[in-house]
């Protein structure tokens, strides 16, 4: 992957996914970076339990690669790690229990005509 081709990453954008596996949240890189999407990143879960699943966070990452096995991310600095106010409306969405991708369909009501 040429766009790994450095070690510390700035400014990379993850989304908490919920692992059922292991019963605890965790973060994936997102689509639309110079890095590949669906990238584990490592951070500690208590950071994560506060916002609900779903939540972009921006942080600052290193770069680990281990024997052959896929390529994955480890936060720098745990203090650094913050919601994204690039996506504030996505994330307010979310806490409010509102689902973007997910839009209502608007609902017609039909009256009848009184003579």
């Amino acid at each position: 992957m040429p766009e790994l081709e450095k070690k510390v990453f700035l400014d990379v954008f993850a989304k908490v996914c919920y692992d059922g596996r292991l019963s605890k949240p965790h973060l994936k890189t997102i689509e639309g970076q110079h890095i590949p999407a669906d990238l584990k990143v490592g951070c500690p879960a208590k950071i994560l339990l506060n916002f609900p699943e779903g939540t972009i966070y921006k942080l600052d990452a290193r770069l680990i690669q281990k024997n052959g096995r896929r390529p994955y991310f480890l936060t720098i600095s745990h203090k650094r790690i913050q919601r994204a106010i690039e996506f504030f409306e996505y994330n307010l969405q979310l806490q409010k229990g509102i689902r973007p991708e997910l839009k209502a369909k608007k609902s017609v009501s039909f009256e009848k005509n009184k003579k």
